[in-house]
């Protein structure tokens, strides 16, 4: 009968705090970079302009309908053809790529869900374009985005764990190498799980939060 080993973890403490940090630095750039990228897409798409409009729809359509694991490989093996691409690099770009469509739909959402009035009585008082979105509507918009927004941001992090095939020293390929080495496949991969739905669990605490605060204020 197979026996229960968690005591081997410790030994491997060091590496998996390792791989936890290279894993919250890659999703927090990623967070970032994916959030720019979401507010781009969605201004974009809000836009009366045609071609941003296509642009951002072939994006965003492109992009959800490609699975994320095929957008780091071609990334990191398809254009590191041609130019020198990191694993970091790579990992934090196929990840703001793919998480900044899903966040151009989020956004764009909250915004066309702000109501048509609001923008009619800041263009009454001579407010332009910009300060409309940037004063008027985007703050209204974020109380309506904000529990999609986190559930991506979770959703991030999650799948942060893919870019370990292109050898991203992340906590999933420092667990593959610790499975390798002891042959404790049950009592890594249930650690690793754990670290996971910490990290989820405290983003998703830390919106709820925000959240509250933000009622309050209201």
């Amino acid at each position: 009968m197979y026996q229960l080993h968690f005591e081997i973890i410790l030994d491997y403490i060091p590496a998996i705090l390792a791989g936890l940090v290279t894993t919250v630095e890659i999703s927090i750039m990623s967070i970032l970079c994916g959030t720019v990228i979401g507010i781009a897409g969605a201004l974009a798409k809000t836009s009366s302009k045609t071609i941003l409009v296509a642009l951002a729809n072939v994006y965003v359509e492109w992009i959800r309908n490609t699975p994320l694991l095929i957008q780091i490989l071609f990334i990191y093996f398809g254009l590191g053809i041609f130019f020198d691409i990191s694993p970091i690099i790579a990992s934090v770009a196929a990840l703001s790529i793919f998480s900044g469509a899903y966040i151009t739909e989020i956004i764009r959402a909250g915004i066309q869900a702000v109501p048509k009035g609001q923008t009619e009585a800041a263009l009454s008082i001579g407010m332009t374009d910009l300060q409309i979105m940037f004063l008027v509507v985007m703050p209204q918009a974020i109380r309506k985005i904000l529990p999609p927004l986190a559930g991506q941001f979770i959703t991030l992090i999650k799948d942060s764990s893919l870019v370990s095939v292109i050898a991203m020293t992340d906590l999933t390929y420092v667990a593959k190498n610790i499975v390798t080495n002891t042959f404790r496949a049950f009592e890594v991969w249930l650690a690793i799980a754990v670290f996971y739905f910490v990290l989820s669990f405290v983003l998703s605490l830390a919106v709820r939060r925000l959240e509250r605060s933000m009622a309050k204020s209201d």
